[in-house]
């Protein structure tokens, strides 16, 4: 089965593409503004630097120009990324080790320009308005600083932008906490009798679910009481005239001739049966009730059970703490399944083990095929019966859980066993079975 889309993923993965998406935004404005900051920023510089330079050649003389255009070299004409030119009427005059040696513009002109090779020049007329000064910077220099400056804001940003996502989806995974405790509470709640009460909500906006679940479960639990109701009432109209028919019955085996008492005789078992039947749908429909819990004798219970053919191996001191009506009900129909399996011989042995009552019936009938054991087990943990099983299971499952464990059927190498587990009644102040 494909798996559902999660709300926790999907706000996060909204979450984590919204804070990059903002980190990628932020660095391409903050490279923008870099950009032209850094220009802005290096023009000034080479503004700064032109007057500067050019009152130092302006006061040597032409035999010191050579040796102040060496001692200006000396200082920032040798940086990598600058340079300058003086060029006068002639021509080129000087330039620094890194300049061409073609005037970067083949005019004089005043203020910035744009020469070939990337350069970005500063042209500053001296004092004698014959020489020009060009004072310039490649653009590698510039493209270098802001680069520096945009991938530090875009390294920041990023980093702001996943601790953001981190921080985002720890938060959600908070907020949505409360709908995991829902999933818990909902789990433990239960409308029938006994009733268990669902949570309180702990988030406003999950009140209208709290409230929808809760009115679903009262409709539920009036549904369920109507339906047995009607069930118990149905169950009471058939015991009566069933009574009356197996005393006719009986009336008439005994008045019979001969030749008719085994046909009456099997149909007093039939109605025997039927009987038994009513009884466990009385005691079923009744379970939704509080347990009449009690010490019962094993043996003496049993005792008064119909078991006719099997024979029966119990423990004499076997004592058992449940209510007497729904295991009478569940017994009587795994011994009647017992009975139309073949079996000749019952053995019913109970121990207490990890909190629970265990009473086991392992009888010699013809048991069932492994295929057909293993898909009766899971029909009894999924409590899904109908059309899987009869109503022997069924209804011995469902006496099992109103004690608060359920039945199992523990493979045996040959017959058929059922396992009935009961937990020990809550309330009672000392256990009521012996240890």
């Amino acid at each position: 089965m494909k798996a559902l889309p999660t709300i926790r993923s999907r706000l996060t993965g909204l979450l984590v593409a919204v804070a990059l998406a903002w980190g990628l935004g932020v660095s391409a404005a903050v490279w923008l503004a870099v950009t032209s900051e850094v220009d802005e920023l290096l023009d000034e510089t080479l503004q700064a630097a032109a007057p500067v330079l050019g009152r130092l050649l302006s006061l040597a003389d032409g035999a010191d120009l050579t040796e102040a255009a060496a001692a200006i070299g000396e200082g920032a004409g040798q940086h990598e990324h600058f340079a300058w030119q003086l060029v006068g009427p002639g021509g080129l005059l000087l330039r620094s080790a890194r300049a061409p040696a073609q005037p970067w513009l083949p005019l004089p002109v005043t203020g910035f320009a744009d020469a070939a090779a990337g350069w970005r020049v500063y042209a500053l007329p001296l004092a004698d308005g014959r020489r020009t000064l060009y004072v310039a910077q490649t653009r590698d220099e510039r493209r270098e600083a802001a680069a520096e400056i945009a991938w530090a804001a875009v390294w920041s940003a990023l980093a702001i932008a996943l601790l953001s996502a981190w921080w985002l989806q720890r938060r959600v995974r908070r907020e949505l906490q409360p709908l995991d405790d829902l999933a818990l509470a909902l789990a433990r709640y239960e409308p029938l009798p006994p009733a268990t009460a669902l949570a309180a909500p702990t988030r406003r906006e999950l009140q209208p679910v709290h409230d929808a679940i809760e009115a679903l479960g009262e409709r539920l639990a009036r549904r369920v009481a109507n339906e047995r109701a009607f069930s118990a009432h149905s169950a009471h109209a058939l015991r009566t005239p069933l009574a009356g028919i197996d005393l006719q019955l009986a009336v008439a085996e005994r008045e019979a001739p001969p030749a008719l008492q085994p046909r009456l005789a099997r149909a007093r078992e039939a109605v025997t049966r039927l009987t038994r039947v009513v009884a466990a749908l009385l005691a079923l429909f009744r379970s939704g009730a509080e347990l009449q819990r009690r010490p019962i004798h094993l043996a003496s219970l049993l005792a008064r059970l119909p078991h006719e053919p099997l024979q029966l191996q119990v423990g004499a001191d076997d004592v058992v703490d449940a209510d007497e009506d729904l295991l009478s009900a569940a017994l009587i129909n795994l011994l009647d399944n017992a009975v139309r399996h073949g079996a000749g011989t019952l053995q019913v042995t109970w121990q207490a083990r990890d909190g629970l009552q265990r009473l086991r019936l392992h009888d010699d009938g013809r048991g069932a095929p492994p295929e057909r054991r293993a898909e009766l087990a899971r029909a009894l943990a999924d409590q899904a019966y109908e059309g899987r099983m009869g109503l022997g299971l069924m209804l011995a499952d469902l006496v099992a859980r109103a004690h608060g464990g359920e039945l199992t059927l523990p493979e045996v190498a040959q017959g058929f066993a059922a396992e009935l587990s009961l937990a020990p009644d809550p309330s009672a102040a000392t256990p009521a079975v012996p240890t």
